[in-house]
């Protein structure tokens, strides 16, 4: 005999619909707990102007990127992002692709004078603003005073997000006048270090911001 529904257990009355709107409810709030412990680096992005927008077709097109203060032609497809553009169509490898999705500052470059995530930016995004890469804080080949910290003060185990952290922390000492252990730390949050190398990171950032000649550009040589 059938049961009356009041005495029907209360598993059985979940439906496939309710399961799944749960389920989804749930990974909503995980991925807004992520995002919310991300810094908004990929926020920060630059918008062009409305009257600077134009439609791209899905063909190649060739742009022009002003990168470590040199004009520098690229055929793209407009889904290639800043990263890939850099390392595979201009030969800068030093920004890394480690996570691909903005998580891991491993493709820190400076845009306009902030960092942020390569791999969250497309190319054609980029047209018209200033980048720099690791490549430009060195130009000749030597050291810039904050790549000099970092291998004095071994701040690097494998040295795969070394670049990315170089960069963050190069902007920190260019607009921080008095860096110090928190904000260094706070600046670095969106860099991960998968050796755990981060004392050493810090000490890296101590160090060349001890060393800053008066007068001089911070992080710079």
């Amino acid at each position: 005999m059938k049961k009356p529904d009041d005495a029907t257990p209360e598993r059985s009355r979940v439906s496939r619909r309710h399961f799944l709107r749960g389920v989804g409810v749930a990974a909503a709030a995980g991925a807004a707990t992520k995002l919310a412990a991300t810094p908004a680096r990929a926020a920060e992005a630059p918008v062009l102007p409305q009257d600077e927008l134009k439609t791209l077709g899905a063909g190649t097109t060739t742009i022009r990127l002003k990168i470590n203060g040199a004009e520098r032609s690229v055929a793209v497809e407009p889904r290639v992002t800043l990263l890939d553009a850099l390392r595979e169509r201009l030969d800068l490898t030093g920004a890394k692709k480690i996570c691909d999705r903005g998580s891991c500052g491993g493709c820190t470059v400076l845009v306009n004078g902030k960092p942020m995530n390569a791999c969250m930016l497309l190319a054609v995004e980029c047209v018209g603003d200033s980048i720099e890469t690791i490549e430009g804080l060195a130009p000749e080949g030597e050291f810039s005073a904050v790549s000099r910290a970092f291998s004095e003060c071994d701040g690097l185990q494998c040295g795969f997000c070394t670049p990315g952290f170089v960069m963050t922390v190069t902007h920190h000492l260019r607009n921080e006048k008095q860096p110090t252990l928190e904000t260094v730390k706070e600046a670095c949050r969106g860099n991960l270090c998968r050796c755990g190398t981060y004392t050493k990171v810090y000490e890296a950032a101590l160090l060349a911001a001890s060393k800053q000649a008066p007068g001089a550009p911070k992080g710079g040589k």
